[in-house]
């Protein structure tokens, strides 16, 4: 009976002893606070590397569209002063087409795991860019070059004064046709149909263009280094003084005006007053 009261006891007491237990909080184990300190500390680290790295990016993004800008603004020169170039040096623009990408072809064996990196490609952008630049300006040069030459070209006396005709007099001693006595023809006379195109023979300012005893309807234009031409004998003059005319320019028609057998232009050339023989001039191409 007295055992059994014991063992009652001992179990009421473990009991209570175990209630207790359970009302009191579990303290966590050593150690569990700090590693999860680290751990924030270590996600926080990563996060801000990350926001780092993403912001680094973004700014080599910028520093690669400033370049790509920069080489495309050079590629759009270059292809404007090529133009340029095959309009002024008279070239096929089918074989100097600026418009397309050059043709490339071949085999490229590729070599794994190469790649460039950022310094490697803003290095090589750089060698372009400036490959670009140096190209810019030798094509800048020669295209000065060629408007120089087409200039030249413009400015210098050559060719005939009519697109098509045939010289019916030439420059010298000559009989007159009216009076049948010796005289000397200051000219060139070159027959065609009336009304048919009379030509500058380079370009230059109109000085006369008025109705002349002798040479009906004349036109004169002055050039460079003292020169001047004189049309006589046209029909119709089509400028008036002080027009700037190209070489090539009709600048009149063909006719018979003044002292004339026929249908010609009357052609001369001068130098600071003085008359030149034109056939040094119409001879040349």
């Amino acid at each position: 009976m007295i055992s059994g009261l014991v063992l009652i006891c001992v179990v009421a007491a473990a009991l209570w002893g175990g209630y207790r237990m359970g009302q009191r909080p579990v303290a966590p184990p050593v150690g569990i606070d700090v590693a999860s300190t680290e751990i924030l500390s270590l996600l926080e680290t990563e996060r801000q590397a990350i926001a780092d790295a993403r912001s680094q990016q973004r700014a080599h993004t910028d520093v690669l569209a400033l370049r790509i800008a920069e080489i495309q603004g050079h590629l759009m020169r270059l292809n404007a002063l090529g133009d340029r170039l095959v309009e002024v040096g008279k070239l096929d623009r089918e074989e100097f087409d600026f418009s397309s990408s050059p043709p490339v072809g071949g085999v490229d064996d590729a070599l794994s795991g190469e790649m460039q990196d950022i310094a490697e490609f803003n290095a090589e952008m750089s060698r372009i860019s400036a490959l670009l630049e140096d190209r810019e300006d030798k094509l800048a040069a020669m295209e000065q070059l060629l408007t120089n030459r087409e200039l030249m070209a413009a400015i210098k006396i050559s060719g005939r004064p009519v697109k098509k005709g045939w010289m019916s007099s030439a420059y010298g001693k000559r009989t007159d046709p009216f009076k049948g006595k010796k005289s000397f023809h200051r000219g060139l006379d070159f027959a065609g149909k009336p009304g048919a195109d009379v030509i500058a023979v380079a370009s230059g300012v109109v000085s006369r263009s008025e109705k002349v005893d002798g040479y009906g309807n004349v036109v004169e234009i002055k050039h460079a280094n003292g020169y001047s031409t004189l049309y006589a004998h046209n029909k119709e003059n089509l400028v008036k003084v002080g027009d700037v005319v190209g070489k090539g320019q009709t600048i009149a028609l063909l006719g018979s005006t003044g002292r004339s057998s026929g249908p010609h232009v009357h052609f001369e050339v001068h130098r600071d007053g003085k008359h030149h023989n034109p056939l040094r001039f119409v001879g040349k191409p």
